[in-house]
This record gives C-alpha cells, structure tokens and sequence, in this order.
C-alpha cells in the first residue's frame, strides 16, 4: 500500500477528458482519491455538476472495487449519492472509500467527499463482479 497519489486515468476515456483521477490504496478496504475542480466541471450557477460528483465517485470507488476484487472487472449495480455542500472552481475533492462488505459477486461500499476537512456529499453503492468475455 503506497502513500503517493498515483493518475489512474492514464488512458483516453471518460475520467483522463475530465481532469483525471489521482488513487491510493490504504489498506485492502480503504482508497483514497483526488480531483481538482475545472471550469468544465462548473453548473450555469458556477458550483461543481452534480453529474460530475457523481461521475468522480463512481470511478473512484469503482476503482477502490476493482482493486479490492483482486483486479476484476466489475459494474455498478446501484449509487445512492446524497449532496451535501457545494464545491468551486479550484476546490480539491478528496473522496475517503471503505469496502463495507464482500462476498464472490458483490461489493458493498460507502465512499464520502470531503473539501479540506468538510464533507460535501456521501454515497453508498453496490458493484457486480462480471466474467470477463
């Protein structure tokens, strides 16, 4: 488990055009992830998109799952996301995620966003192990 901060979105995709995505590993049930808020990510009454929050918390835990399913492929099954306070051009997101439960198929997960030290939103979610084709 590495302290550093390390890009995961390294590849053309969703996250990599929207800014990137920074991951570390704590343990083998807490993640860490970072992002900072762009211009892009703003509403017309200049706080970050809810879509977007949502987006950065189903890619950072997604990852937290993957990573905790020893590298599978999984998919979100559901993503209950409760906003909290706004976020600004500039802020730094710092989302906190714990594996809550697993089993061979499913993992239960809570992931919460935080600016500095205040939350922002909180998401529980489930993901799916799916069979790679």
């Amino acid at each position: 488990m590495g302290n550093n901060f390390e890009q995961i979105s390294k590849v053309s995709g969703f996250m990599k055009h929207n800014g990137g995505l920074l991951f570390r590993d704590l343990s083998e049930t807490e993640f860490e992830f970072k992002s900072t808020i762009q211009k892009i990510h703003l509403n017309r009454r200049d706080i970050t998109h809810g879509g977007f929050i949502c987006s950065l918390i189903d890619a950072g835990a997604g990852t937290a799952v993957y990573r905790a399913s020893n590298n599978q492929s999984c998919v979100t099954v559901s993503l209950d996301v409760k906003f909290i306070a706004p976020s600004r051009l500039g802020d730094e997101i710092l989302g906190k995620v714990n594996i809550l439960k697993r089993t061979k198929s499913m993992l239960f997960v809570n992931c919460n966003l935080y600016i500095n030290k205040n939350i922002i939103a909180s998401a529980t979610g489930v993901w799916k192990v799916i069979k790679k084709i």
